[in-house]
């Protein structure tokens, strides 16, 4: 598992560690780490550190500064450094004079040529876009060329300049880069949004942060690890029943393909049995034989959660469905249409349950619960509304985002646009409701789901255009895979 910290808390520990260490010290142990880390890649492109033309875009205070004592360190190794400052009024004198010292030199204007550039424009400090002139000098950087004469490595140093930190907005001009070199802990922007696009491979320096690092991470990103620890496993004893058996109440006579994709994804989570209630019990039962299927939710027997709502329409039987589900004390899954039912309110009394509610609205969704569309804090957002209905939110997009009522976070890192597919969420409703009813908490049942929906999409996705037929298929063999 990896875990980002806001601003503020980095803050907060930087300034708890200064405290006990002699000055300067923290910003050689950042330098240092970014300098071993930019010759580790100009020795990957064969031509080594010496010699190399190291290009560096130089900001004022601290970033500026672990920028210059990393291109002295590389000039000491014999690169070509060159500096470009930026605001040479408030250029980190010290660090400019370790440059100069190592043979270091200060440029007006971008070379036409360098075999490394490093981003040291802004750091975790900085709001908004790039402006003048630094957005023009990032907008050229395309035309240069290094040694191979293929435009040279870009490494951010500690954040990609132009991206919100906190959020993972990119509200402006931002440089993309190839590597982003981060101290002491990772920020939101390395996992959240378009910011986490924009970094790059992300390496993490060790300053000695992480012991004073008080507050609790803004967001979590689990890995394969996570998840294979979490997702339950049958015993020598288990049977079908204390597997988990999870009820689908899904599909209509207008859209029946919901059905279908909905407990595709729940056949192969672990679950012992699938029990369909609704409109599509005949297609359900032809196309998957081992699935109890009956017309409606009273029928359907004892299970131990339910989802609702993937193609359920927004008539009164679609009604009464979503009140027979909310009215059980098992875990609720609701997608899609019952998400649209509870915005009318004529279901805000049945939203009063002790058991666990997981919701999964994409943005449209969203907007329509809680009045206005996610915007650049998803984070924040999820959070307001996972109070606000006492439910785990779990905010469909391309780094989907779990959050819960306690404020816990989890962002998912496994997200592929070959899932911006019609019923794609509906199998990922189906596969979360297996997962609750295997006995999963609900946040780390919503976190594996988006997780293995996404590799399951980037899986179907190396065969060609996926469709969610394609996404559910590929549950299985990504599954076999992630668990071994």
């Amino acid at each position: 598992m990896r875990q980002a910290w806001r601003v503020a808390d980095v803050r907060a520990a930087e300034k708890a560690l200064m405290a006990t260490l002699p000055e300067g010290t923290l910003m050689q142990r950042a330098a240092a780490g970014l300098a071993r880390r930019c010759a580790l890649l100009l020795d990957d492109d064969d031509g080594g550190v010496y010699g190399a033309r190291v290009l560096l875009l130089v900001g004022s205070g601290d970033n500026g500064g672990d920028t210059l004592y990393a291109g002295a360190a590389l000039a000491q190794r014999g690169a070509q450094v060159r500096a470009l400052l930026l605001r040479p009024d408030r250029v980190h004198l010290a660090g400019l004079a370790a440059l100069r010292a190592a043979g270091g030199v200060t440029v007006r204007e971008l070379p036409d040529r360098a075999d490394l550039v490093l981003d040291g424009i802004v750091g975790i400090g900085a709001s908004g876009g790039l402006r003048a002139p630094a957005a023009g000098y990032v907008a050229r950087l395309g035309d240069l060329r290094g040694r191979s004469g293929a435009r040279p490595p870009v490494v951010a140093v500690d954040v990609p300049s132009g991206v919100a930190v906190d959020t993972g907005d990119v509200p402006g001009e931002a440089v993309t880069a190839d590597v982003t070199v981060t101290f002491g802990c990772l920020k939101p922007a390395h996992v959240l949004g378009p910011a986490a696009v924009r970094c790059g491979q992300v390496e993490l320096v060790d300053i000695g942060l992480g012991r004073v690092l008080r507050a609790d991470p803004a967001v979590r990103v689990p890995d394969a690890d996570d998840i294979a620890e979490w997702w339950p496993a049958p015993g020598p004893a288990s049977d079908k029943y204390t597997r988990g058996v999870v009820g689908i109440a899904t599909g209509s006579a207008k859209y029946p393909g919901a059905a279908l994709l909905s407990t595709s994804g729940a056949l192969a989570g672990p679950t012992g049995m699938v029990r369909y209630a609704g409109s599509g019990y005949r297609e359900v039962v032809r196309a998957h034989p081992s699935v109890v299927a009956v017309s409606r939710v009273g029928d359907a027997g004892r299970v131990q959660a339910w989802v609702c709502g993937s193609g359920l329409g927004t008539d009164d039987e679609a009604r009464t469905t979503l009140r027979s589900v909310l009215a059980t004390s098992v875990p609720v899954v609701l997608d899609a249409d019952a998400l649209t039912l509870l915005v009318d309110g004529s279901h805000a009394e049945d939203l009063r349950r002790d058991a666990p509610l997981v919701i999964t609205p994409h943005d449209g969704e969203f907007k329509r619960l809680a009045g206005e569309a996610p915007g650049a804090d998803r984070v924040g957002a999820a959070c307001r509304l996972a109070t606000w209905i006492n439910a785990v939110v779990l905010l469909k997009g391309d780094r989907t985002i779990v959050a819960t009522p306690g404020g816990e976070v989890w962002a998912n890192p496994t997200g592929s646009s070959a899932l911006a597919t019609a019923g794609s969420g509906d199998v990922l409703a189906g596969l979360l409701g297996s997962l609750l009813a295997g006995g999963l908490a609900p946040e780390r049942a919503a976190v594996a789901a988006a997780y293995v929906h996404g590799l399951a999409g980037r899986w179907a996705a190396e065969s060609g255009p996926v469709t969610s037929p394609d996404v559910a298929a590929a549950l299985r063999p990504t599954l076999a895979a992630l668990l071994g």
